[in-house]
């Protein structure tokens, strides 16, 4: 029992140590509040002494009123300083996306100047076309036609739908004119094809490969080299002051003939297409067979001195049947066709 008497005397001296405990805290805590607010009711008075004999003013302020003024003199300073801070930013904001614009508006005109310059050449182009088209008996004159000058329509004076620029109208109608001018093109290239395959039929190159040499006697009436009298030349003579050069054939065909004689010594005869014939004499040796198929370009021998000859050289012949022909108009076919095409 005594025990239990000695649990319960210390459970109540606990209780109450700890009831005076809480009563001095509370106690300095409000002792704390009651100090905090006595110093700020304390009241100053600030005297305003005008330097004339007027009236002395007083001012009476308390702690509490002095900390409010300067919480909101710092709120406003506070604010000075943040909306200038916002105030610098938004102005260089503003001076870079000013100088981006400066920069666009420079592309943009830039871009205005090429789209002038594009549609000036456009207007070459479609005459180049338009006179390419004619000249090839391919001009088309439906609307649709980029040779009916549908380009003419860039140069006019035309609405716009509002925000649209005016130069992204022509790129359009550009756009749509080289389209239309796609299958024109196409034609040419057919026509340009079959004209190739064509010239690749009739004598039409250099017979020497490389294109070297130069033409040492011209077809036609010339003065023999070894009788001195005037005789009919019926090819012309290509020299390149040596012996062993690359002959070539000048159109597809076939080898016909490989034979020596006195005057043309070792030669070559071509059969082509159209009843066209080619003679490739005085050479070296020849290095194609009877009856083997040959294409333009490829080799048939090699420039020497054979049979009745005054130095080493080519002597070129172009037949049609029976009748030989100059064969110099013939190499000059592809560089005539060129010069019309410009």
């Amino acid at each position: 029992m005594a025990s239990v008497h000695d649990y319960k005397r210390l459970e109540n001296s606990l209780v109450h140590k700890i009831k005076n405990t809480a009563r001095n805290i509370a106690g300095r805590i409000a002792g704390g509040f009651r100090a905090v607010g006595n110093f700020l009711s304390r009241r100053y008075t600030v005297v305003l002494v005008p330097h004339s004999e007027k009236k002395v003013y007083n001012l009476h302020i308390t702690v509490l009123s002095m900390c409010c003024f300067l919480l909101v003199v710092a709120g406003v300073l506070g604010a000075i300083f943040w909306y200038g801070a916002s105030y610098n930013s938004a102005r260089s904001t503003l001076s870079s996306k000013n100088s981006r614009l400066k920069d666009v508006q420079a592309s943009l005109d830039q871009l205005r100047d090429e789209t002038t310059i594009l549609l000036r050449e456009a207007r070459r182009f479609e005459t180049a076309l338009s006179g390419a088209l004619s000249a090839l008996g391919a001009n088309n004159k439906s609307k649709n036609s980029p040779a009916s000058g549908d380009l003419s329509s860039f140069f006019d004076i035309r609405e716009t739908p509002e925000g649209i620029l005016p130069e992204v109208v022509d790129v359009k109608q550009l756009s749509s004119y080289l389209s239309s001018a796609i299958v024109p093109i196409q034609e040419i290239g057919a026509m340009l094809d079959s004209q190739s395959a064509l010239l690749t039929e009739i004598p039409s190159i250099w017979p020497v490969r490389g294109g070297i040499g130069h033409i040492s006697f011209f077809f036609g009436q010339n003065e023999n080299p070894f009788s001195g009298q005037y005789y009919i030349h019926k090819g012309i003579d290509i020299s390149t002051y040596r012996s062993g050069d690359p002959v070539v054939t000048t159109a597809d065909g076939q080898v016909v003939t490989i034979d020596y004689t006195n005057d043309f010594g070792n030669y070559v005869l071509i059969r082509h297409k159209h009843g066209y014939y080619t003679r490739y004499a005085h050479l070296l040796m020849a290095t194609v067979r009877i009856g083997q198929r040959v294409q333009q370009g490829e080799l048939i021998g090699y420039i020497g001195n054979t049979g009745l000859s005054t130095g080493p050289h080519l002597h070129y012949e172009v037949h049609i049947g029976s009748d030989v022909v100059d064969p110099y108009k013939y190499i000059n076919i592809r560089s005539s066709i060129a010069r019309q095409g410009r």
